[in-house]
């Protein structure tokens, strides 16, 4: 049993250090936006609402089809691929990036590859249920899904788009990441 707890311990500190690699160019912007999220500050939350809502509104406004919001989306992360790791060491100063920040980067990798994991685990779960159990994988998949496709049909995309990512920017991370500080 030992001999797998080391085994799974070991994928982790790898699939974190694959993960530190890939991002190290962002880690400036990293810990920034998790310090937001984390509400360091009282009146962060009120930042993360007024940017998520300045977005919505200037889609509200603006009405595009989902293609052309799928479009500035891409449009935007490509960019934002390309410019933060060639400005982010010039705005932020790379001489200053701290053994604290560091610890930080790394702690926000570890969580990401464990919530990634977790994903596959349910993922890997429902899979089991399908093979196992078809009968209650169908029900309780038509189920969940008819009632989402109500709710959908019952509240604006827009507005129930908004509520979801205010939702998740605000209370989700904060908890999710205060459970993480107790293990």
């Amino acid at each position: 049993m030992a001999e797998g707890d080391n085994k799974s311990v070991n994928q982790l500190a790898a699939e974190t250090l694959r993960l530190k690699e890939y991002f190290q160019g962002w880690g400036e912007v990293i810990v920034v936006v998790d310090r937001t999220l984390r509400r360091e500050k009282p009146w962060f939350p009120a930042v993360i609402v007024g940017v998520v809502s300045f977005v919505f509104l200037i889609i509200y406004f603006l009405d595009p089809s989902v293609l052309s919001v799928v479009s500035c989306f891409v449009i935007f992360l490509c960019l934002a691929d390309y410019l933060v790791p060639r400005l982010a060491p010039r705005i932020f100063g790379s001489n200053q990036w701290t053994t604290d920040q560091q610890q930080r980067f790394n702690e926000i990798c570890s969580n990401l590859v464990k919530t990634c994991r977790r994903i596959m685990g349910w993922w890997n779960r429902l899979s089991a249920l399908k093979e196992e159990k078809p009968k209650m994988y169908l029900m309780s998949v038509t189920i969940f899904l008819a009632m989402l496709a109500w709710i959908g049909q019952q509240v604006d995309d827009l507005l129930l788009t908004y509520l979801l990512v205010t939702f998740f920017a605000v209370d989700s991370w904060s908890r999710q990441t205060s459970n993480y500080n107790k293990i």
